[in-house]
């Protein structure tokens, strides 16, 4: 059980949610409030799409928050988009980890991706299970530091998932996902999933 302040729910074992006959499951991190505020912003963030965005992603393609942390809750290869100095689009694949709400995810150190993350935070995220489901992302990627209430929790999380802690992999950083902008897409054949 992880305890990250008062207002965090506990870790529970998520129900599995089937997609294209592939069973998920993993860890929830997310309270009510977290899950209220992804609601939200899954919402938000359809409503003010474009006519062609919302005419693929119909209501009855479009997971609820409960139904994305399902989705989410164990490891997803993650396309991570950063940008150079020149203002060229540069993308990547990274571990991805769906907590409170959002993607974590670390990369080494003295990496390009932490380089264009340092001077620019701005950042695009996308899993995408072939056709079954995707979740879409804008916002900034914000550096976690010891003792900044994330940091502690991801290093525990990570240590778990792949049984060493991360600095044995050399010098990572971690960073978290503080989107502007999300959309969660369920493919048709899959719309009893949630």
């Amino acid at each position: 059980m992880l305890l990250r302040s008062a207002t965090m729910a506990f870790t529970v074992t998520a129900p599995a949610a089937v997609v294209g006959g592939t069973a998920y499951r993993g860890v929830m991190y997310e309270s009510d409030e977290e899950l209220a505020a992804l609601d939200a912003l899954l919402a938000r963030s359809r409503a003010g799409a474009s006519a062609h965005l919302r005419a693929i992603v119909s209501d009855d393609r479009a997971p609820d928050a409960a139904e994305v942390v399902r989705m989410t809750s164990t490891m997803r290869t993650l396309a991570v988009a950063t940008v150079t100095a020149r203002g060229e689009p540069r993308v990547s694949a990274l571990d991805g980890h769906f907590l409170h709400g959002s993607w974590t995810f670390g990369t080494e150190a003295h990496s390009v991706k932490a380089g264009h993350l340092a001077h620019r935070p701005a950042v695009s995220v996308a899993w995408i299970d072939g056709e079954t489901f995707g979740l879409f992302a804008h916002g900034s990627a914000r550096r976690l530091e010891p003792g900044d209430g994330w940091f502690e929790e991801l290093v525990e999380h990570w240590t778990r998932y792949y049984g060493d802690p991360p600095d044995s992999l050399g010098e990572v950083v971690f960073y978290r996902l503080e989107p502007t902008w999300m959309v969660a897409f369920r493919g048709a054949s899959d719309a009893s999933a949630g």
